[in-house]
């Protein structure tokens, strides 16, 4: 009877070893929204790992997370950043920052949009965090960057993490999402 356990022991070790591993990564790095995510990154051109990192960043895939400076949604979207940005891509009907798809659509436009202006990720990302207007400043002071298109270092402490928690998961994603 004791090799019965024994066996047991050791088989129940390694389906928690297999299997118990993929929930904790499943519930680490969500996948969920793809076909939104999907859509949204073919229309704007953004890698979608880019993408699930930000959303999991900003909300682990809340939908109606809200912050308490306002921004709302899976993407964590300034009400006043989607009204700016409405315009620019054209949007004239209602939208709702805490419908994923209308969130998914605005936070990658402005995802790829700060690419395009800052050129180096990392940089588009302490935008989307910290603002365009300061890391444009920081750009452009020599104690943060030396070549005004790299920061060196962030003088915002919560967007350092916030960069650093974004590479983490863009890590795993960029390997996940094919």
């Amino acid at each position: 009877m004791k090799w019965f356990f024994s066996i047991f022991f050791c088989l129940s070790f390694i389906f928690l070893a297999v299997f118990g591993v993929n929930c904790v990564y499943g519930y680490i790095f969500p996948i969920k929204f793809q076909g939104e995510i999907e859509n949204a990154c073919e229309i704007y051109d953004v890698d979608q790992a880019v993408v699930f990192s930000l959303i999991n960043v900003e909300s682990h895939f809340n939908k109606n997370a809200l912050s308490s400076k306002g921004a709302v949604g899976l993407m964590q979207v300034m009400p006043s950043t989607a009204q700016g940005l409405a315009k620019e891509i054209g949007i004239d009907e209602e939208y709702d920052l805490q419908n994923p798809d209308d969130n998914i659509m605005f936070g990658t436009y402005y995802i790829s949009k700060l690419i395009d202006k800052f050129e180096i990720l990392e940089t588009a990302l302490a935008a989307y965090n910290a603002g365009p207007t300061n890391v444009t400043n920081w750009l452009n002071d020599e104690k943060y960057s030396d070549d005004g298109s790299t920061l060196k270092d962030i003088p915002f402490e919560e967007t350092k993490n916030y960069v650093e928690r974004f590479k983490t998961n863009y890590n795993y994603y960029s390997k996940k999402i094919k």
